[in-house]
């Protein structure tokens, strides 16, 4: 009998044996050379903690607000495509799962699951992320059937005009299965001897001409709160506050469109004193260990988005697995708390990381 996970990373070999190569490498690859896929991790282990010692940690409060909504720990379930790839159940085991460890899933427009389906499998707070299309009336149905049912806010990925250029969908050619929130509406079938399917998919009903100015027609359309996933600098986060964004996702989605983009981390701090406080920043890219969280809050994320894990654990286990994911990164940043004397996630300051070896903290005496 195989051990049980004793960590995130180690969820990652058991979807490996549990998944069809071709939906493995779906899931883990990344954009052309998968520089900035490595480095999304990479980066995190050049930031260094600076503990404080001494301090009353008999009790540790994880738990903050998003958007006014409660959530155990500062640690959301990402929007990630097609989990009925992974396991049979699909987004509502995920929906499951986040409902369980009370935090918050963004349900992917690319879901294996309807959104009716996941809004019914649990009562809970999810928001609902969108790609707008070619067929702009066909997003304004899904935006509506989002806000009937309940989400509480839309994120919009902002970041995929066209699709990356991943080497191992074109290698497997990539079939997408049927996405549900679409029957009805548009046929995502297609049929291409050039590679990836998902790739042509992408191409046939994304919409490349989507600007700022649309930020008013998405608003125009609903009053949920909109916030935009897919900002690496201080101009576009700057823009993104002008244009009337309730919240900013530091984001190269995963390292999975352009690559040679910094790893997340390395501009989050650009992105939070570009906003100064105006809006909430969440963060997006290679969190695999509760001190990941922590450096993140440390740098000014309000919470952080999970992605792969989460899909590795439902791979693995179902809703247990992604139940477990979570509670690993939320007892692995307990941990990090207690040890480096917060209490709260109030007492994460900036002065509680270096971001090189041989930074000088910014008081010395």
């Amino acid at each position: 009998m195989a051990s049980e996970p004793v960590n995130v990373n180690e969820f990652q070999e058991l979807a490996r044996q549990a998944l069809p190569k071709m939906y493995y490498d779906f899931y883990t690859g990344g954009a052309e050379d998968q520089h900035t896929l490595k480095e999304n991790v990479a980066a995190f282990r050049r930031i260094m903690l600076r503990p404080r010692v001494l301090v009353d940690v008999s009790r540790i409060d994880m738990s903050t607000t998003i958007l006014g909504y409660n959530i155990s720990a500062p640690i959301m379930i990402a929007p990630t495509a097609m989990h009925q790839l992974a396991h049979p159940e699909g987004e509502v085991a995920t929906a499951r799962a986040a409902a369980a460890c009370n935090t918050i899933m963004i349900l992917s427009n690319m879901s294996t699951c309807t959104v009716e389906e996941v809004a019914s499998s649990c009562n809970a707070v999810r928001f609902f992320q969108l790609y707008v299309l070619k067929r702009r009336d066909i997003s304004a149905q899904i935006v509506h059937r989002v806000e009937k049912n309940g989400y509480k806010a839309i994120v919009l990925t902002v970041d995929t005009p066209r699709l990356g250029r991943r080497e191992a969908d074109i290698k497997n050619r990539m079939v997408a299965p049927q996405l549900r929130n679409f029957e009805g509406l548009l046929s995502t079938e297609v049929d291409t001897d050039k590679g990836s399917n998902l790739e042509a998919l992408i191409k046939g009903i994304y919409d490349t001409s989507l600007s700022w100015e649309d930020i008013g027609w998405l608003k125009s359309i609903t009053n949920l709160p909109i916030l935009i996933k897919g900002v690496l600098t201080h101009e576009n986060a700057r823009k993104a506050v002008e244009v009337g964004v309730a919240g900013i996702v530091v984001s190269n989605h995963g390292a999975r469109q352009l690559d040679y983009t910094p790893a997340t981390i390395s501009v989050l701090e650009e992105v939070v004193h570009a906003v100064g406080g105006r809006v909430p920043v969440l963060f997006d890219g290679g969190v695999r260990r509760g001190t990941d969280v922590f450096k993140a809050l440390a740098l000014g994320a309000q919470a952080v988005l999970v992605g792969r894990p989460v899909v590795y654990g439902l791979a693995a286990n179902g809703e247990r697995g992604v139940r477990r994911v979570i509670e690993m990164l939320k007892d692995e940043f307990e941990l990090t708390m207690a040890l480096s004397g917060c209490p709260s996630v109030k007492d994460i300051t900036r002065s509680h990381v270096t971001t090189t070896e041989f930074d000088k903290p910014r008081s010395m005496l």
